[in-house]
């Protein structure tokens, strides 16, 4: 039995179905005592510092918790589980942690994208019981803006490097936490999980330790899904966002199967859009929440779910923020949610007032679930100017002329699936988003969308430029030697395909040897 602290906030759900696959029965703490009874507690925090503070202190879990780190016992904390065990952080200043741990959470200073997303490496720096039977070369995923500064390095258990090294995991006695996610890094992490309720492991240092770790580039499957004309849902495949096919929707497999799939062949996250259209509103009208959960019991990388995450007003007249719908994704197994169309009209509104109002869904979300957990969705398409006078939006100088010999593009934002074009480029949208507090931009192309030429590199570098958050690259990708074009002539921190892999024109596991002497991967 393993007590698991959940106050509120973030994809708990993985964690639990980590360690149910590990054989373990997992008991949720409800109250303060159940803390104070635990025999082995871990912590998973996902969102913000202040936040979760807050929400301990609401819950009276703060004493029950110093009290049960005070006593020694096995404690696991991921994520801002680790950054709980400190005294103060950047993030909420005023706001005191728990201080367990001298020091401090700090943020990211480096000009590399903010958060550090994806699959990095770790350095050891004392010999643990986690690292049992591990090589050291493992990847693990993080996803952070922030991270921790000890005041004694005799608490560090490891180190990684992103523009500098940052301490990335503590170990003090049989209190371990780390800044990576276990329960999203695949087999590696769940051999270090295991480790941890083995509680019978040696203290080892991995035999092969890297001098600098390096951020691995993600390759993501992406799922397209929604209803056909008999019900069934479906994972289907757009031709420039058009899935019909001799009149029905094209059916390239079973969602949660398909994932699976990508799991085994080494897909670095999955991501799930919901393009079926809403009678009611999704809690109530989609089976996509079954979707997540399934796919969570099987799948330990991150889940990404876009599709309807806008405030709702159901048919009987009852809202439902956006923030609610979100919150419900979350519980289901997902890590992040993808907002699309809404994301344009949200920019628009700031556009025409000349300030956020604090209260769409992207600031909501952000402000509960933290950056990372936001990522926005572009749905862009060229519009050639010959000259650039001729439009107010950011152009470029394309190498692809127009059909007129056009010389200059720029990028139009569009919603509903791209039927409806608007006044909006998508570096503006971008830019604007950031702001709001998204943590990620998901760049599609609906010029390239279903061609398999490669993706558009003047979109994506125009874009990567604009922003400091990372950027996925979308459509377009035809053969493994796009994933290395996009990762060799852009920074984009991922790239994403979806028919290619459907299809079986290219596997994952091919995509990552073609790339491996050229590329940054993580190895699976």
């Amino acid at each position: 039995m393993i007590s698991l602290l959940d106050y509120g906030a973030g994809n708990v759900r993985s964690v639990i179905n980590a360690l149910e696959r590990l054989g373990e029965t997992v008991r949720t703490v409800t109250r303060g005592n159940d803390i104070v009874q635990a025999e082995r507690l871990i912590f998973p925090g996902v969102g913000s510092f202040g936040a979760m503070m807050q929400s301990l202190a609401d819950k009276q879990f703060v004493e029950p918790l110093l009290a049960y780190l005070d006593s020694g016992r096995p404690f696991f904390g991921i994520c801002l589980g680790l950054q709980a065990l400190f005294e103060t952080s950047e993030e909420a200043p005023g706001i005191r942690g728990l201080g367990f741990i001298p020091g401090e959470v700090q943020r990211f200073n480096t000009d590399l994208a903010v958060p550090h997303m994806g699959w990095n490496g770790i350095k050891a720096a004392q010999p643990s019981p986690l690292f049992d039977t591990l090589t050291g070369a493992e990847k693990f995923y993080f996803v952070h803006s922030f991270h921790v500064a000890p005041g004694n390095d005799d608490d560090v258990l490891t180190r990684t490097d992103y523009g500098y090294e940052f301490v990335s995991a503590i170990q003090r006695g049989n209190i371990v936490a780390t800044q990576f996610h276990p329960e999203k890094s695949g087999p590696a992490g769940l051999t270090l999980l295991e480790n941890f309720l083995a509680a019978s492991r040696e203290a080892v240092v991995p035999r092969s330790c890297p001098a600098t770790t390096r951020l691995a580039k993600r390759i993501i499957a992406c799922l397209d899904v929604r209803s056909n004309d008999r019900g069934d849902l479906v994972v289907t495949k757009g031709d420039q966002y058009d899935v019909r096919e001799n009149g029905d929707v094209r059916n390239l497999g079973k969602p949660v199967q398909l994932a699976e799939r990508y799991y085994r062949e080494g897909a670095d996250e999955i991501t799930f859009l919901n393009i079926t259209a809403f009678r009611d509103f999704p809690l109530k009208d989609m089976p996509m929440l079954d979707v997540l959960r399934e796919t969570s019991k099987n799948v330990f990388v991150p889940l990404t779910i876009g599709g309807g995450i806008r405030d709702y007003t159901d048919k009987d007249g009852v809202f439902y923020p956006a923030l609610d719908v979100a919150s419900e994704y979350f519980r289901s197994g997902a890590d992040k949610i993808s907002i699309g169309s809404d994301a344009v009209l949200i920019v628009e509104e700031v556009l025409r007032t000349g300030k956020p109002s604090g209260m769409s869904s992207i600031e909501q979300i952000a402000r509960v679930y933290g950056n990372q957990a936001v990522v926005i969705s572009v749905d862009p398409r060229r519009v050639y100017v010959m000259d650039p006078d001729a439009t107010s939006h950011p152009v470029i100088r394309t190498s692809i002329p127009g059909p007129g010999g056009e010389e200059y593009c720029w990028y139009q934002c569009t919603i509903r699936g791209g039927r409806e074009g608007r006044d909006l480029d998508a570096i503006t949208l971008a830019r604007i988003c950031e702001e709001l507090g998204a943590g990620e931009i998901l760049l599609n192309c609906i010029d390239k969308d279903g061609t398999n030429s490669g993706f558009d590199l003047e979109l994506i570098n125009a874009v990567r430029n604009a922003v400091s958050i990372p950027v996925i690259a979308s459509s377009g990708a035809g053969s493994a030697l796009h994933f290395q074009e996009v990762f060799s002539a852009t920074d984009a921190e991922a790239a994403l395909a979806a028919g290619i892999f459907h299809r079986r024109e290219v596997a994952i596991d091919e995509v990552k040897s073609f790339l491996r002497n050229t590329i940054e991967i993580r190895e699976t």
